[in-house]
């Protein structure tokens, strides 16, 4: 085939989007984030959006924030806007399915389409600095007492660090259903309620609270994990006698309506941004635990981690 044929043969493929996006000369990516900024979705989608482009997989990344709902407002958005669209991406995770379980929203996660999972972060429990308590053995005892006197500020209802909360007080022997869980649409608005004393108690990823923890303005009394984080000594809700473990990852879909090659396209360039010194440094940063996942192995692991969040919400008296 001539050479100028041949150039003309791939501009009418990437025209009609049938391209493979790695082959593309210019990928200008589309980024949901659908929770507001501050937070932890929007943490990550940017970390991802810069790896993206300082791999040399995307060209640009354009953000767009819709929060509320567990992110079921941005997915209603980025399920009726982005249809068929090979560059568009929505960071979503254990927050979204916690989410569907307890509100069942007009749109499922189950509509668009599976790319990767990329991390997964342990839930960090703070008071604010002046707070009367002075650790997580405090909290439990007023929990007894009083359990509505215990305001918890998070994410979104069925969020991880709710679904945390639920399960500190059935293994204290409170009724779940009695917690005072008071949810914020995104960390930046949880970060200034915990700050302001509004609530007893807040709950979201260490790289959240990290600043603030660091500057002695946020106590912490206990993170989710099975063992301590990398570096840091905050000890486990488990070793405080709080038999709770539960963890929050992350990751990305793409639109619904594209096809198996237009999602592989999408996985490569996934791949390739995650390989990447930025997103090291972004992982590293955060304290991140990297999780990546993408295929079908990907689908198989939502799909049972949407069976397991059930179980424990219903368990915890949260469905």
């Amino acid at each position: 085939m001539r050479r100028d044929t041949f150039l003309k043969s791939l501009a009418a493929l990437a025209a009609a989007g049938a391209l493979p996006i790695s082959a593309r000369a210019s990928v200008a990516l589309k980024m949901m984030i659908p929770a507001n900024p501050g937070g932890g979705w929007d943490t990550t989608g940017r970390a991802l959006g810069k790896a993206l482009m300082d791999s040399g997989a995307a060209t640009s990344v354009n953000y767009e924030n819709k929060g509320g709902a567990a992110g079921a407002i941005g997915l209603a958005q980025f399920f009726n806007a982005s249809r068929g669209d090979p560059n568009a991406l929505m960071v979503m995770g254990a927050v979204m399915l916690g989410g569907e379980i307890r509100s069942k929203p007009p749109v499922s996660v189950t509509q668009v389409t599976p790319i990767a999972r990329l991390t997964t972060e342990y839930n960090v429990y703070v008071l604010p600095a002046n707070s009367p308590f002075k650790s997580l053995a405090d909290v439990v005892a007023q929990l007894k007492k009083d359990p509505g006197s215990v305001k918890w500020g998070g994410g979104s209802a069925g969020s991880t660090e709710h679904i945390a909360a639920a399960m500190i007080a059935r293994e204290a022997g409170v009724d779940p259903s009695k917690i005072n869980y008071v949810p914020f649409r995104g960390g930046g608005e949880a970060v200034a309620a915990i700050l302001g004393g509004n609530v007893t108690v807040g709950g979201s990823g260490y790289s959240e609270f990290q600043q603030y923890i660091e500057s002695g303005r946020m106590k912490p009394i206990g993170v989710t994990s099975d063992a301590r984080l990398r570096g840091i000594a905050i000890p486990t809700l488990k070793e405080q006698g709080v038999n709770v473990v539960i963890g929050n990852w992350r990751g990305v879909y793409g639109a619904a309506g594209i096809n198996e090659a237009q999602k592989k396209a999408l996985v490569d360039l996934i791949v390739r941004a995650t390989r990447h010194k930025s997103w090291a440094e972004a992982v590293e940063k955060n304290n991140w635990t990297p999780a990546l996942l993408t295929g079908k192995e990907f689908e198989d692991f939502v799909d049972r981690d949407f069976a397991s969040l059930r179980a424990t919400m219903v368990k915890a008296g949260m469905v």
